[in-house]
């Protein structure tokens, strides 16, 4: 797997939507979070600029999802259900991109996954300078 590929092509699981992405820093940005929705969604993310999605195609099947203080932006598949990218309240200078909806990436791709503890929120939390690391997933593929 080449972490370092800098543009993608992805699709949710029923190809209505699909999406192209230039990531920041290729697949180094992967990582989970703690917070009460992505504990649920289970994703891996990676990072890509504000400008670095563009909807190829099924833009009108995107549906946004919102919760708490409203500032963050879920989107997601109106007909598989299936999540696509975000825009975060913590940066919204950029977006996080589910890894696995993208061309060639599996979750499984990434040993060690660093979590952010979105638990404790950045934004809510006083002298905070940014995500504070929860933990670390590790994936140890059967022989």
């Amino acid at each position: 797997m080449n972490f370092d590929v800098q543009d993608l092509n992805g699709a949710c699981h029923c190809k209505t939507v699909r999406f192209n992405v230039r990531l920041k820093n290729g697949l180094h940005t992967a990582r989970r979070c703690t917070c009460s929705y992505c504990q649920l969604k289970g994703a891996v993310a990676v990072s890509a600029a504000k400008d670095g999605v563009t909807v190829l195609s099924g833009g009108e099947a995107l549906t946004k999802y919102q919760f708490n203080t409203n500032a963050a932006e879920h989107f997601f598949c109106s007909k598989c259900g299936i999540y696509t990218f975000h825009k975060p309240r913590s940066n919204p200078d950029f977006y996080g991109v589910n890894a696995a909806c993208l061309e060639g990436v599996s979750p499984f791709d990434f040993e060690d996954l660093p979590v952010n503890d979105g638990i404790n929120h950045p934004m809510d939390t006083k002298g905070s300078t940014g995500p504070r690391l929860a933990g670390t997933l590790r994936y140890f593929p059967a022989k």
